[in-house]
């Protein structure tokens, strides 16, 4: 078997007028469902940095692709012409179409998972099961005060005229509960992508879209998460400092077929940071 490396998985597609970098495995028979993987934002931010360590062990039972949302990773730059959430599932969607997905589960990480439930609710016909991670969106934080810990620190990041090193450990840093997982190796791979041209204009024009006050009822899904008719898993790290826990309480509340999933010492990235654990529930979620 060919071993799953950024380089064996990487394929790219055109789809709703843009290319579109993923990362493809999955078992040989083609019979086998579709998970497809959306990540979360901030610096650096691409398919295989969130989900690559995930993908050897949802690929064995799953076609498990791992999609750039446009604006990050290889995937095209676009100037967004609606909101950021909407945008990335138009073209997620165009992207099964292309390559002949009818319907997927969807894991999506926080920005990730405002893609996910979008495309649940515009596409209902393409969505099987959701398994969100502190997703944007349908998160209200009831008690933690806005903007949070790690908003702020993104912010600062992607704000600064010349952002430093400094500024992106520190912005990782809040990401994780347990500090071992934000190595030097770490951040000099999210320096290298999160300061390239490309990726800073990426971040830009994301970031414009969600400051468009024109755009900004689209973004608050969780005034639409009544209409949610897909089994839902939230999954949220105990400890995360991003979507703090109390943010999951109203999607709780208001999607019909949810359930709840609360990781201890854990942060933004449960994928990361209890891997075991998190591929065991979505395997599970996810075949039965």
């Amino acid at each position: 078997m060919t071993p799953l490396t950024h380089a064996s998985t990487s394929r790219t597609a055109k789809a709703a007028g843009l290319t579109l970098h993923y990362h493809e495995a999955g078992p040989d028979r083609p019979d086998a469902p579709v998970v497809i993987m959306l990540h979360g934002g901030g610096p650096g931010a691409s398919g295989w940095s969130n989900f690559g360590g995930n993908l050897p062990v949802l690929a064995r039972e799953f076609r498990t692709l791992l999609v750039d949302q446009p604006c990050y990773g290889r995937s095209d730059k676009p100037v967004l012409d609606r909101d950021y959430f909407s945008y990335s599932a138009r073209a997620v969607a165009a992207l099964m179409d292309e390559l002949g997905i009818e319907r997927a589960h969807f894991v999506g990480n926080s920005l990730g998972g405002g893609t996910a439930v979008r495309i649940a609710l515009d596409h209902p016909e393409k969505a099987d099961k959701l398994l969100l991670m502190g997703p944007g969106g349908v998160s209200v934080n009831l008690f933690a005060p806005d903007p949070t810990e790690g908003i702020k620190r993104l912010f600062e990041f992607n704000a600064a005229p010349e952002p430093t090193k400094e500024q992106l450990r520190a912005f990782l840093s809040v990401m994780a509960y347990d500090q071992s997982v934000v190595t030097d190796a770490l951040v000099e791979e999210r320096w290298a992508s999160a300061t390239d041209p490309e990726t800073r204009l990426g971040a830009a024009r994301m970031a414009a879209s969600f400051a468009n006050p024109l755009w900004a009822e689209a973004t608050m899904l969780w005034r639409e998460a009544h209409r949610i008719t897909r089994p839902v898993l939230l999954t949220w790290g105990r400890e995360d400092r991003v979507n703090p826990l109390d943010g999951a309480l109203v999607a709780l509340k208001t999607i019909p077929d949810a359930r709840l999933h609360v990781f201890p010492h854990c942060g933004h990235w449960a994928q990361t940071e209890q891997a075991d654990e998190f591929n065991r529930l979505a395997v599970d979620f996810f075949t039965h």
